[in-house]
């Protein structure tokens, strides 16, 4: 691998982004969009406070899951991919590139979103915001790194999208956000123990209530572990020429 080229093809991936003015109103205005009408929803109760820190992790996840899947799928499909793939660069940098470009978008999108939250919609949380985020930034990336690993396996942008219920459903009804993992049957929450999301809404469940970073700091290097390897199974699985 070459930070050079990492970097390039990172710069590559941005330069589009900022020239799609569709894109850019999915990653920042659509989460915001939703935590707005839930605070609407809710307004004059508890839910945004109780619920809000959940889904600052939780949107951007599958906010960043569907764009980037899409993403990767559109430059396969147009022939981008394979054109940069016959040049002298690695698997592993243009997964690296796509991996960084797509974490930058999603600390921006963190930043937007957990300050819109909470500067105009007015969560209050007991735990620490800068925590709070730092979760939400590593939720987006890992959706980001799914989203990679997942359009390996598709060929067409319409499959990239239903790929999202195969990756993230399963963990969205495990991660106990429905209820307490404690609750389910054995099975089910031994099941939740090797999925990403679990972590992640476990790390913002402890934080909403105070916790500090000593005390989700497994959870924290659980999710840098998934990331790492599904930036590894994308790297592994990408395909030099489109089927």
């Amino acid at each position: 691998m070459s930070a050079r080229l990492t970097w390039a093809t990172a710069g590559r991936v941005l330069s589009q982004v900022r020239h799609d003015p569709r894109t850019i109103a999915i990653l920042l205005l659509l989460p915001c969009l939703l935590l707005w009408l839930i605070s609407w929803m809710f307004e004059g109760t508890p839910v945004l406070d109780q619920f809000g820190p959940l889904l600052l992790g939780l949107f951007p996840l599958i906010v960043m899951f569907i764009v980037t899947s899409v993403a990767t799928l559109r430059e396969r499909t147009t022939g981008t991919l394979e054109r940069l793939m016959a040049s002298p660069i690695g698997k592993g940098d243009v997964i690296a590139g796509y991996a960084v470009a797509f974490a930058l978008l999603a600390v921006v999108q963190a930043v937007v979103l957990t300050s819109f939250t909470v500067g105009v919609l007015g969560m209050n949380s007991r735990g620490s915001l800068g925590l709070i985020m730092l979760v939400a930034v590593l939720d987006a990336i890992l959706g980001s790194t799914l989203g990679l690993a997942a359009s390996a396996l598709a060929r067409t942008e319409f499959q990239a999208v239903q790929m999202m219920p195969v990756f993230l459903f399963p963990q969205l009804i495990t991660c106990g956000l429905l209820i307490p993992r404690a609750a389910m049957p054995s099975v089910l929450e031994a099941i939740s123990r090797v999925l990403p999301l679990t972590y992640g809404i476990d790390a913002l469940q402890r934080l909403e209530v105070g916790a500090t970073f000593t005390d989700v700091r497994d959870d924290v290097l659980v999710i840098v572990g998934f990331i790492t390897l599904a930036v590894v199974v994308g790297s592994t699985t990408l395909r030099r020429r489109t089927p």
